[in-house]
């Protein structure tokens, strides 16, 4: 018999509400591992809801939510990190008056000793930490050119705003996670650097061994770089499938595209 792939990660009937208002409702979810899963909708469709409840900022009011077979319900944000699955935002969230080198480490932290000694003397556990984080943050600096390692001692309240697209994906990477949840990568990019986004979250897979899940609102992106599709409407799955099956899709269509869209 051939072996079943356990899924990276699974939403099983979730459900989170606030009040009287059901913001996801019954959604199941299914990435398999290495895929680029891209989850569109209309504003208000429960799309970030869903980030937020992966990624234990909510706790599902029905239904679980399971990394690699565990289930994360009750986990809070670092324990989550900690198992393997890391963000970006909507809206960039780098501290500003930190380097680009600062910000980074910041996302290394679970890889430091634990023991509180260790850190305020430096000893020598904690220095081979701090050196092998500095090493890893050079490396994911150059994943994204030679222009982001000259830029490691700079403010990040400085850079552009390409640029600090990049450090949050470096920041999230310095985790080291197994699944990584894109909030938006391409939002306020010009055509040339939407393009070269697109390359590297390509590229991020590969070179990673990631399994990413995308917010995008920019259709051709998510038509272009998806493996497969989940819509969302009024916090419900309306339809899940191949790039080229969503595109038909009349429900789709209609809630979310408004028209047929041909992406050549």
């Amino acid at each position: 018999m051939p072996e079943t792939t356990i899924p990276a990660l699974q939403m099983r009937t979730v459900t989170k509400a606030f009040g009287g208002l059901t913001a996801v409702d019954s959604v199941d979810l299914t990435v398999q591992p290495g895929q680029i899963f891209s989850i569109i909708g209309p504003n208000g469709a429960g799309k970030a809801t869903v980030f937020n409840l992966i990624t234990g900022i909510y706790q599902p009011t029905n239904g679980d939510i399971l990394l690699q077979g565990q289930s994360l319900k009750g986990l809070t944000p670092d324990r989550v990190l900690r198992r393997g699955i890391a963000r970006t935002f909507q809206n960039i969230r780098l501290f500003s008056n930190m380097t680009v080198m600062e910000n980074i480490l910041v996302g290394e932290h679970k890889t430091f000793p634990g023991d509180l000694i260790s850190i305020i003397f430096h000893l020598p556990n904690y220095q081979s930490a701090e050196k092998h984080a500095r090493t890893r943050a050079l490396e994911l600096l150059s994943f994204f050119g030679p222009k982001m390692v000259a830029l490691k001692d700079e403010y990040a309240a400085n850079l552009s705003y390409a640029d600090r697209r990049r450090v949050e994906i470096a920041r999230a990477l310095g985790s080291n996670p197994k699944v990584l949840l894109l909030d938006e990568p391409t939002a306020g990019m010009n055509d040339a650097e939407t393009a070269e986004a697109v390359g590297y979250i390509t590229r991020m897979r590969e070179q990673f061994n990631l399994t990413i899940v995308l917010i995008e609102h920019k259709l051709q992106v998510t038509m272009g770089i998806s493996d497969r599709i989940a819509v969302l409407d009024y916090g419900k799955k309306i339809a899940e499938g191949l790039p080229e099956e969503i595109q038909r899709n009349e429900q789709v269509i209609e809630a979310y595209l408004g028209r047929k869209v041909v992406v050549e």
